[in-house]
């Protein structure tokens, strides 16, 4: 996909991404505390039966889920080696439940680990980590490239300047925040938009962080220093924690898709769902975008 692609897809109105994949997959019969890219490709019918309930709610863009696959994710599961392969079959996977109705997004997150001085990881290393993933992932076909959950602008830039030297898919910059905007590793979602709008992202803003009903300001400030066009992937809603160690969201589809409504007046231009989220939320929020 080139960049005027997106861009012609976007001047159409509000994009529809999809929603939450870990979770769901959970509630599917994944185990917890697996691999869960390589459990993805031993058992694809959870992950295929999940993204096409999310194009048949109207998700335009689904997330291949290959979050974690890269070489420092993957040596937790002794698959450093498999990079090529688990990102080749995992776009593969994603490719095929879309059928041609939806774009493929490549994902990748945060190594965890911060940039010298802060942490241990070098320039040069992440460079590399990122550049094997995303090659992987644009000779796999992904349309487009997503760089989600990244806790600071520094490892989002790296990221981008990564894909930018192997392939020349748009690449989405997603930063997950703290309650006033201010990432993990640094720097704050309005000054990624700055950044990163600059370096030659074709969108820049948020997912994870926490419900959409406490995310209207910090879109509002991000839209004042936007040129690019605006993620916005929350949570439904903030967390309670079971006995059991279960994440439990309380924000139910009609409530998330209304306060997403607000965000999207406020400047989204992409929106969709992270933890908590399910093909109902997705369906709630194709119900309110503006027509």
């Amino acid at each position: 996909m080139t960049n005027e692609a997106f861009q012609a897809l976007l001047a159409r109105g509000p994009v529809l991404l999809d929603g939450a994949t870990g979770s769901n997959l959970m509630r599917a019969g994944m185990p917890r505390g697996i691999c869960t890219e390589a459990w993805v490709t031993e058992h694809p019918e959870p992950l295929l039966a999940l993204q096409r309930d999310y194009i048949a709610a109207g998700s335009q863009i689904i997330y291949a889920p290959t979050f974690c696959a890269n070489r420092r994710g993957l040596a937790r599961c002794g698959r450093e080696n498999d990079v090529a392969l688990l990102n080749r079959q995992l776009v593969a996977l994603s490719r095929e439940a879309a059928g041609g109705h939806a774009l493929v997004a490549g994902d990748l997150t945060t190594t965890g680990v911060p940039l010298e001085p802060a942490g241990t990881m070098t320039y040069h290393e992440l460079f590399e980590i990122y550049t094997e993933q995303i090659t992987a992932l644009a000779e796999a076909g992904a349309d487009l490239l997503v760089v989600e959950t990244m806790l600071g602008i520094d490892e989002m830039t790296v990221a981008l300047e990564a894909a930018q030297s192997v392939c020349a898919l748009p690449v989405l910059c997603s930063m997950t925040v703290q309650a006033d905007g201010s990432g993990y590793f640094g720097g704050t979602c309005v000054e990624a938009v700055e950044t990163l709008q600059e370096l030659g992202a074709a969108a820049v803003g948020i997912n994870c962080s926490t419900g959409p009903d406490q995310l209207e300001s910090l879109v509002r400030n991000m839209r004042q220093a936007a040129k690019v066009p605006l993620l916005v992937k929350p949570n439904a809603g903030m967390p309670e924690i079971s006995p059991e160690g279960e994440a439990i969201y309380s924000m139910g589809p009609a409530a998330f898709a209304q306060h997403m409504r607000t965000l999207i007046d406020a400047g989204a231009a992409l929106v969709g769902g992270c933890c908590g989220t399910d093909p109902r939320y997705i369906s709630a929020l194709r119900d309110v975008l503006p027509r």
